[in-house]
């Protein structure tokens, strides 16, 4: 049985201030109290999984555990085709410590190189968790290629270099709202607005 999200505070459990915004925007609707992980003073959890949902679930369930709160965590990537899914769920980390997307976007073109595949999956997995270890995930996926040299300063992460499939603009050129009705965010949070929320 789906369990209902009724209560009137919610941490986001994440330490990275753009998918902490694009979070609360998605949220705004339900006019939920929203706090971070970070302004918690909550220790990001090493993610020590091996796919998307499980490194969200053990994110959620930390948050949620140390603040006593319902937390809301999301795991998510780029997987490329040519690359066998890299990064993945080491998006993050071909960023560096410093978090430096520019040098992992040019790291992801490099090891592609003049492969023909420039096929790639942005994937989102959300978990909300409850203090009382309750979980429930979703996972939302949109498909798309690589483009080179990047465009756009919209967005964050990779996506000044991924055009949605049947789409005309990178991640990175599209206006919030447009990337909000149908990223891989978009998605998962589809999926779990429906199961938890509606």
């Amino acid at each position: 049985m789906v369990r209902r999200f009724t209560e009137k505070k919610l941490v986001i459990a994440s330490h990275n201030k753009g998918k902490i915004v694009e979070i609360a925007e998605l949220l705004a609707p339900f006019g939920i109290d929203v706090v971070s992980a970070g302004d918690l003073g909550l220790p990001e959890p090493e993610e020590t999984e091996n796919s998307f949902i499980g490194n969200a679930q053990l994110k959620a369930l930390a948050a949620a555990r140390a603040a006593k709160l319902p937390a809301l965590a999301d795991d998510s990537g780029m997987a490329v085709w040519a690359l066998d899914g890299a990064p993945g769920i080491y998006s993050a980390r071909w960023a560096g410590p410093d978090r430096d997307f520019d040098m992992a976007m040019e790291k992801v073109n490099t090891a592609v190189g003049n492969h023909p595949d420039r096929r790639a999956d942005f994937v989102c997995a959300l978990s909300l968790a409850w203090p009382d270890d309750h979980v429930e995930n979703f996972e939302g996926r949109i498909e798309g290629d690589l483009v080179w040299p990047k465009r756009g300063k919209n967005g964050f992460g990779y996506d000044p270099m991924f055009q949605p499939r049947g789409y005309d603009q990178t991640f990175g050129e599209m206006p919030a709202a447009k990337k909000h009705e149908m990223s891989h965010r978009a998605r998962a949070f589809d999926q779990l607005v429906k199961a938890c929320f509606a």
